[in-house]
């Protein structure tokens, strides 16, 4: 199931509405050739909510919303799948993968990286490592551009007393982790969180280079690992998307990019995610097997004091914003001194069930106020016998949210063409000083 499967089902709303293409488009506020690519099946949106809009304005009934957003969960999986087994086919030495065994799973050691290079993708390899009760089982995966990151975790069974401690002091102790020091010029800069070069936190598979990616306790031969983990870490849930804090003053920064272009613009700025941030999570199978998803827990890498930048809105000023409330969200208050996933929306939280054909998409929106916190996320799952974690974070480095209390805000003026200085109670109207 795809993006045809997605389209029939709008081309039906669509139909059963009466209303035209012209119509529709002024009441989503679209254009009229969108409008028309959504539901001929030619393109498929990054995030649910245009389609939410679109099927609320045809009428559709509660079961045909789930029905929309199931298949474009599906949709938007097989859209990352295309790209991966393109990576892989590019990659991949003739017969390296058996026909029985699902594409992108390598059993043992890990062949060379092939120096190519691949614009806006990044080939991962996992290396393999022979633990004390059996092989652990990595995976290749490919992950494009536009914010998407995939992960993979290892099954094994484990040692006696090896079980992986998930403390948030034995985290904390990473040698990945950074304080935020002085840049060039005496300026504060935030932590890089990049993994050191070397054999680090062995058993993460994918992008995902730190701890988190063993098996608790035995069960079951090594195998395939039976889930896989798209990540965007720089989700909007509204058009205008969150602020972002970014050591740069105004009349350097370039404009607020649109959704799709928001992880290229926050990586060439340094910008980090101001007060709030929402990470999108498609958890799918890859086998025949049901696979449930027993929890998910906040793991903190770091904390420090909030970081002194300028705060800076997306979107434009004086121009509307909404969003809303997507299934499967959860709030987490980074604050707190154990931060938990709370479940939003009338949901009762983990767990839930996935398979290759029904994944899940789940919505985590992490709050800071008052501190600057470098996370990330394990996803405890079990199929069966077996059972393991995947480590959840942005390419192999911690998330980072940080409290903006006091900073300056800055809005993106349509009319004169520059970041303008707002008044932090509202944030559409210009400071008048300025």
């Amino acid at each position: 199931m795809g993006a045809g499967d997605l389209a029939e089902l709008l081309r039906e709303l669509k139909e059963r509405s009466g209303l035209s293409y012209g119509a529709l488009a002024k009441r989503l506020h679209v254009s009229t050739s969108t409008l028309h690519r959504y539901v001929n099946g030619t393109a498929v949106p990054t995030e649910f909510a245009p389609l939410e809009r679109l099927a609320r304005a045809c009428g559709a009934s509660r079961e045909e919303m789930v029905e929309v957003h199931r298949r474009w969960i599906l949709a938007d999986a097989s859209r990352g799948d295309r790209k991966e087994e393109a990576s892989s086919a590019a990659v991949a030495a003739p017969g390296a993968v058996d026909g029985d065994r699902a594409p992108g799973v390598v059993i043992g050691p890990a062949p060379a990286a092939v120096g190519r290079r691949v614009p806006r993708a990044r080939v991962l390899v996992a290396a393999g490592v022979v633990l004390a009760l059996g092989a652990t089982v990595v995976a290749v995966q490919a992950s494009s551009g536009g914010g998407d990151r995939d992960h993979v975790s290892t099954d094994s069974p484990s040692a006696e007393g090896g079980e992986l401690d998930r403390s948030p002091d034995a985290v904390s102790a990473s040698p990945s982790e950074k304080e935020p020091g002085k840049g060039k010029g005496g300026k504060e800069s935030a932590a890089s969180d990049k993994p050191e070069s070397g054999d680090k936190g062995k058993g993460g598979g994918g992008e995902s280079r730190g701890p988190g990616g063993g098996g608790k306790g035995g069960g079951g031969g090594a195998g395939a690992v039976p889930v896989t983990v798209s990540t965007q870490p720089q989700y909007w849930d509204a058009p205008c998307g969150h602020p972002y804090l970014v050591d740069k003053n105004p009349g350097t920064l370039s404009p607020p990019p649109n959704e799709q272009d928001a992880a290229g613009w926050v990586s060439a700025n340094g910008a980090v995610s101001a007060r709030d941030q929402t990470v999108k999570l498609t958890v799918q199978g890859t086998g025949k097997d049901t696979v449930v998803l027993e929890s998910l827990n906040v793991r903190v890498a770091g904390t420090s004091a909030p970081l002194a930048w300028n705060n800076y809105k997306m979107g434009y000023l004086g121009v509307g914003c909404g969003g809303s409330v997507p299934q499967h969200s959860f709030d987490v208050n980074l604050d707190a001194s154990v931060p938990r996933p709370t479940p939003q929306g009338g949901e009762s939280g983990f767990p839930y069930k996935v398979s290759a054909s029904d994944p899940e998409a789940f919505y985590i929106n992490a709050t800071a106020n008052t501190r600057y916190v470098r996370w990330y996320l394990e996803l405890e799952w079990s199929s069966g016998t077996r059972h393991g974690t995947v480590r959840i974070d942005d390419t192999g480095k911690p998330f980072a949210t940080s409290g903006d209390q006091g900073r300056p805000v800055f809005g993106y003026s349509l009319d004169s063409k520059k970041w303008t200085k707002t008044n932090r109670g509202n944030d559409d109207v210009p400071d008048p000083a300025e």
